[in-house]
């Protein structure tokens, strides 16, 4: 996806007023923004103030809400639809991705098992289950896809992945023990390529488990926590004696309520499972590293540049990425924090707000894109500033004396008592 303003934009020698090739890859801002409408508004405003600049165009995800729409963005991919069940049982229609060539597709687990599926009243940690998820991923085998992408981010789910089994065919009996039957799961497991998409490095169980750490925002109580990480070790003492393999504490384990951990469990039942990094996933399936290859500049940003930055988020990732290119990295945030900054620093990349006044987070969702438009353009008017600075060189600095931080000119006789601090 390419975006240019003006002419042809052919590139001229190495001055001023040169165009540049800018790639724009964010993350969502979530609940918000999808990545293509923040990457659209970021090019917008850049090409009112450089409008001979290329924009090129990658917007990306985590492995969350907005993944497929993110990798459908990058083209070859088209939509297909399965009936499913969302987290309460209700039937609904839920998309998912099938690539050009029909050998692979991409699911989010969001789209059937996710928090958005449901309102804020209608959060039931307990009873909410990944059921439909499992429905759609054997949609995908019907399809005759055996290369499949999941994505597990944003789900309202802590059932440590016992619905998508149960619709891939585990069978369980509860009395007089609960006991795990595995001899009618769907065969053609065996021939998938499953890749599981997150970021999360949360085991299963206990105080940093998927029930401690994320029940709460999925609407559990402490009573809740404490009864849902019980049935979760429950869960797994079952499964893993019926599979032979110990997945409660792999990384990752809890991720989506335990529903990695499910999965891991019956890794040998695949033709082969991985668990890869949500953006690393989305930026192969979109080409990144052959856009960035002739970029001079990357815009990232996300909905939030914080203390969690530094654990595999989009801006993160695509900042080390820039880095490795020797291309500079810009990454703007709908709120940025120290953490943030200070995480993005160590790779070289810079973190800028998008918020231009004090302002509550909801009116700063409701603000839609204006804001990132007029972010854009600021940049933009900064870089050029830069290039002119850069053209122009630098003059001898021979008058006055450099000592550090300020610069006493000879003429100045009596500097302020305030400025000997940082002499």
């Amino acid at each position: 996806m390419s975006t240019r303003a003006g002419g042809t934009g052919a590139r001229v020698s190495a001055d001023a007023d040169r165009s540049l090739t800018i790639l724009v890859a964010p993350d969502s801002f979530k609940g918000s923004l999808t990545s293509v409408e923040v990457a659209r508004a970021l090019a917008l405003g850049w090409l009112r103030a450089r409008p001979g600049d290329e924009m090129r165009l990658a917007p990306l995800a985590d492995g969350g809400e907005g993944t497929a729409v993110a990798i459908e963005a990058a083209g070859g991919w088209e939509w297909r639809s399965a009936a499913a069940h969302d987290p309460l049982g209700r039937a609904i229609e839920v998309s998912w991705l099938q690539s050009a060539d029909r050998y692979r597709a991409v699911v989010e687990l969001a789209a059937a098992s996710g928090l958005s599926r449901l309102s804020p009243d209608e959060r039931a940690p307990v009873a909410a289950s990944t059921f439909g998820t499992g429905e759609v991923l054997r949609t995908v085998l019907d399809a005759g896809i055996r290369q499949m992408d999941l994505g597990v981010g944003g789900s309202a789910t802590t059932d440590g992945g016992l619905g998508i089994l149960a619709a891939l065919g585990l069978g369980m009996t509860v009395e007089p023990a609960l006991v795990v039957h595995l001899d009618e799961l769907d065969p053609r497991l065996g021939e998938v390529d499953l890749r599981i998409a997150s970021d999360v490095t949360n085991p299963l169980l206990g105080p940093s488990g998927a029930a401690a750490v994320y029940g709460p925002q999925k609407g559990a109580s402490a009573v809740d926590v404490r009864n849902l990480d019980d049935a979760l070790g429950r869960w797994a003492d079952a499964l893993e004696t019926a599979t032979g393999r110990r997945e409660r504490d792999t990384p990752g384990a809890g991720a989506a309520g335990g529903t990695v951990f499910g999965l891991a469990c019956l890794r040998d039942h695949f033709r082969s499972f991985a668990i890869v990094p949500g953006v690393d996933l989305v930026m192969e399936a979109t080409g990144f590293d052959g856009k960035l290859v002739d970029a001079d500049l990357v815009l990232t940003g996300e909905g939030r540049i914080d203390g969690q930055t530094a654990f595999g988020k989009t801006a993160l990732g695509v900042a080390r990425r820039a880095a490795a290119a020797g291309v500079p990295c810009v990454a703007v945030g709908g709120g940025v924090e120290p953490e943030g900054i200070a995480a993005l620093a160590a790779v070289g990349a810079i973190a800028v707000p998008v918020v231009e006044r004090p302002q509550s987070v909801e009116e700063a969702m409701a603000a839609g894109t204006a804001p990132l438009e007029r972010c854009g353009e600021r940049l933009a008017r900064l870089v050029g500033l830069g290039t002119k600075l850069a053209a122009a060189g630098r003059p001898p600095r021979t008058p006055g004396i450099d000592r550090g931080r300020v610069v006493i000119h000879d003429n100045f006789d009596d500097p302020l008592p305030e400025f000997e601090e940082y002499t």
